[in-house]
């Protein structure tokens, strides 16, 4: 499998579906524990939260698919592709490359993106989002986490979450879901959220949520998957890292899970989209396959 050496942009762009689920809903403001001994309170009333800045994290090491960024997708690398259709959302003001890789970030400045280098320690994507937006030195409102293992991400899904926390100040973080296929339900990799009545998150799971007694998917049931974009109120975004790990998400290993357990609200937008990210060298196939059938070139 061949691995880097960018092409040129050409990468032809499908306007994608995106429509929300549940009207969005004006909130009160929400109390942040910040630290040990501190506490903190933040208004969330922006009526703005129009600087927008979409990042995209990436890391070289990957116990399941090590340099995955940069494996070649009909002729351009990974990060390309992603790059290249979050240019297209209509929200962003600037879209960035967040890595801890020279390899990633010398191929990333070759097709024309902006390169920002994080540490090596960043526990996941969200706390290299906040490293990033810390080195960036401008003044965002919103910071679009967008993941670059989704090569086929729509442009109007990004500005979907992004309008999502846009119209909720309560909120502090929103995301995407789509419907969940039945073959998918007891993939580990697929995560699965359920949500409540006014749009948004009361839990993500690698398992399958809701449970029935009979133990098996139920083929009626509108279960939802998880899409890896998710945007975050830049304040919040600060405190993220501040917050210890919390058992819920040591234990099913989503970091949207700190975020619920310690009582912030999180928005959610159901889209149609058929998710197809890449979690092992298999899946590189299977995308290029379907871009071939949609003529992506």
């Amino acid at each position: 499998m061949a691995i880097c050496s960018p092409s040129s942009e050409s990468s032809s762009a499908t306007s994608g579906r995106a429509w929300v689920v549940h009207a969005l809903v004006v909130g009160a403001a929400v109390v942040a524990a910040v630290g040990a001994h501190a506490a903190v309170y933040f208004k969330w009333f922006r009526k703005d939260r129009s600087r927008v800045v979409g990042i995209i994290p990436a890391r070289f090491a990957s116990s399941r698919f090590e340099g995955k960024p940069l494996v070649r997708i009909l002729g351009k690398p990974m990060i390309q592709r992603t790059w290249e259709r979050a240019k297209l959302a209509s929200t962003l003001d600037h879209v960035v490359v967040a890595t801890d890789s020279e390899k990633i970030a010398e191929c990333c400045r070759e097709f024309g993106a902006d390169v920002i280098m994080t540490s090596e320690s960043c526990k996941n994507g969200t706390e290299r989002c906040n490293e990033a937006l810390q080195k960036l030195g401008k003044n965002y409102d919103v910071v679009v986490n967008i993941q670059g293992d989704e090569p086929l991400i729509e442009p109007d899904i990004i500005d979907g979450v992004v309008r999502a926390l846009q119209g909720a100040p309560d909120a502090v973080f929103s995301t995407a879901v789509t419907s969940l296929k039945p073959e998918d339900g007891l993939d580990p990799n697929r995560v699965k959220c359920v949500v409540d009545n006014h749009g948004y998150a009361i839990y993500f799971s690698r398992g399958l949520i809701p449970f029935n007694k009979s133990g098996k998917v139920n083929p009626q049931f509108p279960y939802l998957l998880h899409l890896g974009i998710q945007s975050f109120d830049s304040k919040f975004l600060r405190i993220y890292p501040q917050l210890p790990p919390t058992p819920l998400q040591l234990e099913e290993d989503l970091e949207q899970l700190k975020v619920l357990e310690n009582g912030y609200k999180m928005k959610v937008i159901k889209v149609d989209h058929d998710a197809h990210g890449v979690d092992t060298p298999e899946d590189v196939e299977k995308i290029e396959a379907l871009m071939r059938e949609r003529n992506i070139s």
